[in-house]
């Protein structure tokens, strides 16, 4: 992988980049290279999730990654892309980045879930690398190149996103780079520094493992099946339901085989008795009072929840929890417990 800026690339330059601010960025002008990076920003920063699995991480990986291509600007030949020659730096930043930490996970690949309540011995865990929710706000609009497969949204879905941390890095790569961004095997293989014959494999592997765990049905399908305003509805019953303590409300909203997970900490519930069990004795009972936010995560509905010691008293920031849809009852709820997750969402830190 040495050599990465120097923007080797069979493919012609398009000119895609203003040629004064590339002149000027390849003599050291950092507003200009600020100037040619900035509308790319953001879906380089959403590559950068998709192939790390957590918001932090492809905050540092991006950084890192803009860092180098402004150190190696002077050696841009511009015979790919500016876009191309950004997304091989950032790549293969990002491949360092999973090498050395590995992959991400989420409860229900440490182990089986659990028949009841655990009220005890489920403290959080430190030494997993957990996935990590990704906010709809950091998405462009559409897909910035035209060939690409799948919509933006179903890209950063939980089950893709979780399902590609399955995946070696090479064959992560490879699978963001052709089926999400459209590009070819020829251009995969000079931004990965391997052949078409590996890239090729690497695909024909990694479509394999994918399919096996991604739903047919996406999100985005089911979403739009369902309508705005009746997901709204449903989004807020289940809200307002734990809010309340409401079991009978919450139990209809639930498809039978829901799941519950609540990373950083290792158990989680499957099935509806176990689910509603786990709420009735945790959150309705052991929590005193709720709050919430509606929000949208990984172009899912999404709940920012707020807990306190009373309803008179300021609540402070406590999970995203990802909503996923089957029809118009919830199949998997996943929290991501940390106030940590708050900020990338733009949400403040506490409610009164």
């Amino acid at each position: 992988m040495e050599d990465f800026a120097s923007g080797r690339s069979p493919v012609t330059a398009t000119g895609d980049a203003d040629e004064a601010d590339l002149a000027r960025a390849r003599a050291g002008d950092d507003a200009a290279f600020s100037r040619l990076v900035e509308p790319l920003r953001r879906e380089l920063h959403a590559h950068c999730y998709r192939m790390l699995g957590s918001t932090h991480d492809a905050d540092d990986a991006l950084q890192d990654a803009l860092l180098r291509a402004w150190r190696g600007m002077a050696r841009f030949e511009g015979r790919s892309t500016l876009r191309t020659w950004l997304y091989t730096v950032a790549t293969r930043t990002c491949l360092d980045v999973a090498q050395a930490r590995g992959k991400r996970a989420l409860p229900v690949d440490l182990g089986p879930s659990s028949e009841r309540a655990v009220l005890d011995g489920n403290a959080p865990l430190a030494d997993v690398a957990w996935l990590g929710p990704y906010p709809d706000a950091g998405l462009t609009d559409s897909p910035a190149d035209p060939g690409a497969r799948y919509e933006q949204r179903e890209a950063v879905e939980l089950a893709f996103v979780a399902a590609l941390q399955h995946l070696p890095g090479n064959q992560r790569a490879a699978l963001l780079l052709f089926e999400v961004l459209g590009f070819s095997a020829g251009e995969i293989a000079t931004i990965m520094d391997t052949s078409t014959t590996s890239v090729n494999s690497a695909l024909a592997r990694a479509r394999k493992i994918v399919a096996e765990r991604v739903p047919s049905r996406s999100q985005q399908r089911t979403l739009r099946q369902v309508g705005d305003a009746r997901v709204r509805e449903i989004v807020t019953r289940y809200a307002t339901a734990l809010q309340r303590g409401d079991a009978d409300v919450l139990v209809s909203l639930l498809t039978e085989d829901v799941t519950w997970s609540m990373p950083p900490l290792p158990h989680w519930y499957h099935g509806i008795e176990a689910v509603t069990d786990f709420a009735v004795q945790v959150p309705m009972t052991r929590c005193p009072s709720w709050r919430y936010l509606v929000t949208s995560a990984n172009g899912q509905p999404t709940v920012a929840f707020y807990v306190g010691i009373d309803s008179a008293g300021p609540h402070v920031a406590w999970s995203i929890t990802v909503l996923t849809l089957r029809g118009e009852h919830i199949t998997e709820l996943t929290s991501f417990l940390s106030p940590d997750h708050f900020a990338p969402f733009g949400l403040p830190a506490s409610l009164p």
